[in-house]
């Protein structure tokens, strides 16, 4: 049992993914992954207006090192990677997609392309990765 009380069981490398969640649904997902004993990290989309500006907020709340390109096989290459923050799992919070999205759908595709890229690539060393996108909840059917 976890601290929290909850036990949704984000330490199962086999469960993990990408998901969407609402905005309300971060702050438990927060306390239920440090439970777990994992990399925990939120990444606010708010004012994210440009690839780059996306790229940018990931490649900074994670602390790439300074060597990492700003392109999306540099973004996969590192998320893969994450040798500089070592830890059991990771937990990846995206606040406030929606609007990134609604303004740059390619590209918010391609993030989530490279994400489950990424937690597949974890899932087989047997390390949870988990990606949760923030997006209003009527938003959810058309993600399916």
């Amino acid at each position: 049992m976890s601290e929290s009380g909850f036990e949704p069981g984000l330490d199962d490398a086999s469960q993990a993914g990408v998901f969407f969640v609402a905005n309300e649904d971060l702050d438990t997902l927060t306390v239920v992954g440090r439970d777990a004993g994992l990399a925990v990290r939120r990444i606010d989309l708010s004012g994210c207006d440009t690839k780059a500006a996306l790229l940018l907020r990931i490649a900074t709340v994670l602390d790439f090192p300074q060597t990492s390109g700003r392109n999306w096989d540099a973004l996969s290459d590192s998320l893969r990677d994450l040798s500089w923050l070592p830890a059991k799992g990771y937990v990846l919070l995206f606040e406030q997609a929606h609007e990134f999205r609604a303004q740059h759908e390619s590209d918010f595709d391609t993030l989530l392309d490279v994400l489950d890229e990424a937690s597949r690539q974890w899932t087989q060393q047997e390390v949870p990765f988990w990606a949760f996108v923030a997006l209003p909840e009527e938003d959810f059917p058309d993600m399916e």
